[in-house]
């Protein structure tokens, strides 16, 4: 892995993390599914995970990944 991804990994889980905490939640999700993908030990894969939970939980009809 190349430390560039690791960098634009953990700015995507910044970002992500930003949309989360405005409601924007799909925004959210898109930012920490390609964290997770660049950087599979981001603590965007724990993030995503809550994310879902959540949205199963409270959204069911606002999430449609």
């Amino acid at each position: 892995m190349k430390s560039e991804e690791i960098v634009l990994a953990e700015e995507l889980y910044r970002k992500g993390n930003d949309y989360r905490k405005a409601g924007s939640f799909h925004e959210a999700i898109n930012c920490y599914i390609e964290a997770a993908r660049l950087d599979p030990d981001s603590p965007a894969v724990e993030a995503k995970k809550m994310l879902d939970d959540i949205m199963a939980f409270y959204c069911k009809d606002m999430y449609n990944p």
